[in-house]
């Protein structure tokens, strides 16, 4: 099955024609369908479609099919069923963070869609809504007989703009021209709040935000909303992080509406890494949305006021609405892609994965200047520091998306202090960093390394810097 799917991907570009001729002839057809009766048609079409897709493409007859806009490499067969990826986890030989035998269904995608359209980089893969999980086992073919061949994909979302008196102080400091810094720290595993105020009160005064994870590596802490609301109630900036993986809409929307309730301002749209790697790998992944849909119903949320279906809000909710970007895992040319969907699905602001290489960051950077991203959204981007080389290498190892040069691994090995080696490349990437343009600022990143990492910000004081570039 993998061969054909494969095959299939290869071929893009003849299955792609063969595809507009068919959508192109079956309306012709429609008035036959009507007198034999649609339920009836539908019911002749479904096993047909059901074989032919299945052999080629491996379908999971999701009833929503967008093979014309995803190179023929079916999203379905992504092991978190994103329909707008990829990931942040895609591995270093271009194989899947979930399933490391097969390829990632997303860089296929993007193989398949260079061989039918030279300019895919002009015309971007649209914004693809979530399943309507209704219409599962359905023929997607009925619809081209109807004359609508193509799903509903999402709109892009237009620019926001929040009066300064409603902004909060991440916005406002994203706004201001200087150099932003935040900061992140995983929830507690405690009922008692008095350890997370404590890791937070060594940041009071030197970060603009600080990031509340969801479930890091599949891993069980407090919840992302309640340690963001106690952070709030203590006169804190939080950052609230929102993994797609465990929960489905309806319960991601209420918990955006209760952590505005609460005080939170911020959130951050992610996908969510694997459980097979986390404290809870028995678990059953939700992955009812992906970061790029997530994001267009948070700003649903906030600009229109209104749930996913529909229904109006009697308040709607202000937030200040970011989302990850990964410059540092295939497929590279991509990346930059990918980011722009996120900034057309609404993201305001973009926190990157460690960077720790760059080269490749200049590269990506190179081309979101080129496409005017940095002007659309403000991108801070992820540094940090751990105690030794072998702790790095375990997280380049384990730690989906991260990726370390070995030149840099071989010199904190080297250095007679390692710890301190490493504080100084981090310190040395920052400044580097701080020079480059289109950067809004920085994100420290550190497991359990929350005084180092307090240290650094001091030494540095970055939030004193003007940008190179102001959105």
């Amino acid at each position: 099955m993998l061969a054909l799917r494969l095959w299939s991907v290869r071929h893009a570009r003849g299955l792609g024609r063969l595809y507009e001729f068919m959508a192109r002839l079956a309306p012709l057809l429609a008035p036959l369908a009507r007198w034999v009766g649609l339920p009836r048609t539908e019911a002749l079409l479904r096993p047909v479609e059901r074989m032919a897709k299945t052999t080629l493409f491996d379908c999971r007859m999701c009833g929503q099919c967008v093979l014309s806009a995803t190179g023929m490499s079916c999203p379905m067969n992504c092991a978190k069923e994103m329909r707008n990826g990829p990931c942040g986890g895609v591995r270093t030989d271009g194989r899947c963070e979930v399933q490391p035998d097969v390829p990632c269904a997303w860089v296929e995608a993007g193989n398949g869609t260079k061989r039918i359209a030279a300019d895919h980089q002009a015309h971007p893969t649209p914004l693809l809504p979530a399943i309507d999980q209704r219409r599962r086992g359905a023929s997607s073919w009925i619809h081209v007989l109807q004359g609508r061949p193509d799903p509903a994909f999402q709109p892009p979302v237009g620019q926001r703009i929040t009066p300064e008196s409603k902004q909060g102080a991440l916005e406002q400091a994203c706004n201001s021209g200087r150099f932003v810094v935040t900061v992140e720290v995983a929830p507690p595993d405690s009922a008692k709040p008095a350890a997370l105020l404590a890791r937070a009160g060594l940041f009071a005064g030197q970060v603009d935000a600080i990031n509340i994870t969801d479930g890091a590596g599949g891993n069980c802490h407090m919840s992302s909303v309640a340690a963001s609301a106690i952070l709030a109630a203590h006169g804190h900036v939080p950052v609230y992080q929102i993994a797609c993986r465990d929960r489905n809409r309806i319960a991601i929307q209420g918990d955006i509406l209760g952590a505005a309730a609460l005080g939170v301002q911020n959130i951050l749209c992610l996908t969510g890494d694997d459980v097979s790697q986390g404290d809870h790998p028995q678990a059953k992944p939700v992955f009812d949305l992906d970061a790029v849909s997530l994001l267009h119903i948070a700003r649903g949320m906030c600009d229109r006021g209104e749930y996913a279906s529909g229904r109006q809000l009697q308040d709607a909710p202000d937030l200040f609405i970011g989302a990850t970007a990964n410059p540092f895992v295939p497929p590279y040319a991509d990346r930059v892609a990918n980011l722009e969907m996120k900034i057309m699905a609404g993201a305001r602001f973009i926190q990157t994965q460690f960077c720790f290489d760059l080269v490749l960051f200049d590269d990506f950077m190179r081309e979101v200047r080129l496409r005017g991203l940095h002007h659309r959204a403000h991108i801070i981007v992820g540094v940090g520091t751990l105690k030794s080389a072998k702790a790095l290498d375990w997280m380049a190892r384990h730690v989906p998306g991260v990726h370390i040069p070995p030149r840099l691994l071989s010199r904190i090995e080297n250095a007679r202090d390692q710890q301190r080696e490493a504080r100084q490349v981090c310190i040395e990437t920052m400044d580097a960093l701080a020079a480059m343009e289109g950067v809004a600022g920085i994100h420290l990143m550190g497991h359990k390394n929350e005084d180092v990492l307090a240290g650094i910000i001091a030494e540095c004081d970055l939030r004193k810097r003007p940008r190179l570039h102001t959105v």
